[in-house]
């Protein structure tokens, strides 16, 4: 768990965003954005999966920023089934830039809902990284999620007996644009036990990734 201490409050676009904040180890590089899970089934910026994305982060020397979305924890606003969060990522995206103007790179992460939300966030701000960790895509009826910007800057990882976002959807999504899906063997939606291997994947697969 990241230190409660860590918590600011960053401006959106309904009010402030409670967000935990993990400052980059060692030389800096860059900023991470990462988004939680669904907060109608109880999401919020102490998810283990965000969590432990944002810590393997914090070893590549990012600056990582955790937001609780509009109407979750103490930040301002109503859920607004993605459009809105989309909305308050960027504002977090252009907020966390602004306060750490050498470190160049951008990271555009989230977890199911919060992938689904940093997918459309990342149609804007062009992140030198969109890292999705069992994302909900093809989920939702109400609106098409668009391709990654670019499928050279993207990751997808996704848990093999995925209960809540089948990995049927990712390669769904994924197949059109030819971008390979990581499947970590025997991982449900929210990698319980695998956390470990998902904490590997990112710092065996991110680095490779930003250097290009």
């Amino acid at each position: 768990m990241l230190k409660p201490v860590d918590k600011i409050t960053i401006p959106g676009p309904v009010g402030g965003l409670e967000t935990i904040y993990l400052p980059a180890q060692g030389e800096e590089r860059g900023v991470a954005v990462i988004n939680h899970p669904n907060p109608l089934h109880g999401g919020t910026n102490t998810n283990k999966v965000i969590q432990t994305v944002a810590k393997a982060l914090n070893t590549l020397g990012f600056h990582c920023y955790l937001p609780n979305l509009r109407g979750v924890g103490n930040s301002d606003g109503e859920h607004d089934h993605g459009q809105g969060e989309t909305e308050d990522c960027i504002s977090v995206i252009d907020y966390v830039r602004a306060q750490h103007p050498k470190a160049s790179q951008l990271i555009i992460s989230g977890f199911s809902f919060g992938g689904y939300v940093s997918l459309f966030a990342a149609q804007q701000r062009n992140p030198d990284l969109l890292l999705l960790m069992a994302p909900a895509v093809k989920y939702y009826d109400r609106i098409t999620e668009p391709k990654a910007p670019d499928t050279n800057k993207t990751l997808l990882i996704h848990g093999q007996i995925d209960e809540v976002v089948p990995l049927e959807n990712a390669f769904k999504w994924a197949e059109p644009q030819e971008l390979p899906v990581i499947v970590i063997p025997e991982a449900s939606h929210f990698f319980h036990g695998k956390l470990i291997a998902l904490r590997d994947t990112v710092l065996r697969f991110v680095p490779s990734v930003l250097n290009t």
